[in-house]
């Protein structure tokens, strides 16, 4: 998800801005995990695993162009997104195991509108699962914000 470096759009950054100190563009993990939760109404678990997804040089800073990414990824649809995240967390371990992310693949639609099919739900599976084999919920977005610029015709059988 490579993004151009270009003029970043106002809305994205009248957001950063609030929370950027000496006019630096960049903001520490705690600034950026404050946005998370005031800006986005997530709790500080998930203002970590964001911050730790989109932080993509680890470097413990985030840049107005890994904000961006991270914006362009939620946008308006963040609670959707952890809603939907919770409903495929049957077990509530706050990561989802193979079989429930399989599942919320299937009911999940490209950006063409149609289904997914098994070949593909291996592949985005097997691009989205961390070390440990799970899908957490910053690993999740980057999958839903894939799917929704996903449009490729169904393989063929």
């Amino acid at each position: 998800m490579a993004m151009k470096r270009g003029k970043v759009p106002k809305e994205i950054m009248d957001v950063f801005e609030k929370y950027m100190q000496n006019n630096v563009r960049n903001l520490k993990k705690e600034q950026a995990t404050d946005l998370f939760q005031k800006e986005f109404q997530l709790d500080v678990e998930q203002s970590e695993v964001m911050f730790n997804t989109f932080d993509k040089d680890k470097n413990g800073i985030m840049s107005i162009w890994e904000f961006q990414q991270f914006y362009m990824c939620m946008g308006d649809h963040c609670q959707e997104v952890i809603t939907k995240f919770k409903e495929l967390d049957a077990d509530g371990s706050g990561k989802l195991d193979g079989e429930e992310a399989k599942e919320g693949l299937k009911t999940l639609q490209t950006a063409t509108g149609r289904h997914l099919e098994e070949k593909e739900i291996d592949f985005f599976m097997k691009s989205a699962v961390g070390d440990d084999g799970l899908i957490d919920l910053g690993a999740f977005t980057n999958l839903l914000y894939t799917l929704k610029l996903y449009k490729a015709p169904a393989p063929k059988s």
